[in-house]
Order: structure tokens, then C-alpha cells, then sequence
């Protein structure tokens, strides 16, 4: 009895980085003018990195963590789309598409809501995908916990994937 391999795939992704003064706010490929700066070994784009994550848990491939060790130097200050383009070679290489991907990012400051569009086009680009197939969102954490506090960032994806 042969296995049948599913057509449609779903991925999870999450990141959270720490907030402090020093390093550039990128998310979603954009620098953003801000008064809290994301701290990592990379360019701590938590919506980036979610999106690889995303990405790779739908083909049951690595994480980001493996692929891109954060006690390599080559990775120190990379940027996030390398990461996401990576991803996105491996889940083609599987004869696989995006059907959509549905982000959260969660911050309290700066307001995501002037740049949501800029990132959906950095985003269509990097994984060769309809913008329409793409959403992002921004919530805060209403004054409560690491991200209403301002001491933390971070982002939730879901993407569904099929073969082509």
C-alpha cells in the first residue's frame, strides 16, 4: 500500500525579539523610524523570521535556528530576507506554491498600520507571490505583558501551501 503525499500543506511560524536601544526596527523588510530598536543576531526582523519559520514547518523541513545558527558569524546583522528566500527554495523545490499567508505582527509602538502595505509588496517579492494572497496585521498588547510594555516585539504567521 503506497502513501498518498497531501497536495495542501499548512505552516506555523512565530518570533519574538527583545526591544532595547541599540540596532535598526526591521520588520517586514522595512527599517522603521522608532524610539525601540530589536535587538538579535541577525537584523531581528521578527516578521521575516516567522514567515521562514512558517514556511519551512509546512514542507516538515528545519527552523530557522538550524539553517541559520545565531553563533555563526556570517549570520550576525544578515538580512532577514535571505532567510525567507532560502525557505521559499525549499518549499518550491517540493513543487509546492503559497495559497496565502495571513500575518500578525504584536507591538506596541511604532504604528505598523502606515507601512503594512510596503511590507505586503516586500513580502509578494520575496516568495514570488500575489499580493492579494498576502495579509498582515498589527496588534498591541494593550499596555499588558512584554509587548504592551514595549520591552518585546513579535510576530505569528500561518501559510497554506499546494502543489503545483
Amino acid at each position: 500500500m503506497s502513501e498518498t503525499v497531501p497536495t495542501m500543506r499548512i505552516g506555523m511560524g512565530f518570533d519574538s525579539h527583545r526591544l532595547g536601544n541599540t540596532g535598526p526596527l526591521r520588520i517586514g523588510g522595512l527599517d522603521l523610524e522608532a524610539d525601540v530598536h530589536a535587538i538579535g543576531h541577525s537584523d531581528a526582523d521578527v516578521l521575516l523570521h516567522a514567515i521562514t519559520d512558517a514556511l519551512l514547518g509546512a514542507i516538515a523541513d528545519s527552523d530557522i535556528g538550524r539553517l541559520f545558527p545565531d553563533n555563526e558569524a556570517e549570520n550576525h546583522d544578515r538580512d532577514s530576507a535571505d532567510f525567507v528566500v532560502e525557505a521559499f527554495r525549499r518549499v518550491r523545490k517540493q513543487h509546492l506554491s503559497v495559497v496565502n499567508i495571513d500575518c500578525v505582527i504584536l507591538a506596541e509602538q511604532p504604528k505598523m498600520a502606515p507601512h503594512i502595505d510596503a511590507m505586503r509588496v516586500n513580502i509578494s517579492k520575496l516568495i514570488d507571490t500575489p499580493i492579494d494572497r498576502i495579509s498582515v496585521k498589527a496588534k498591541t498588547g494593550e499596555g499588558v505583558g512584554p509587548i504592551g510594555n514595549a520591552e518585546a516585539i513579535s510576530a505569528r504567521v500561518v501559510v497554506l501551501l499546494d502543489r503545483f
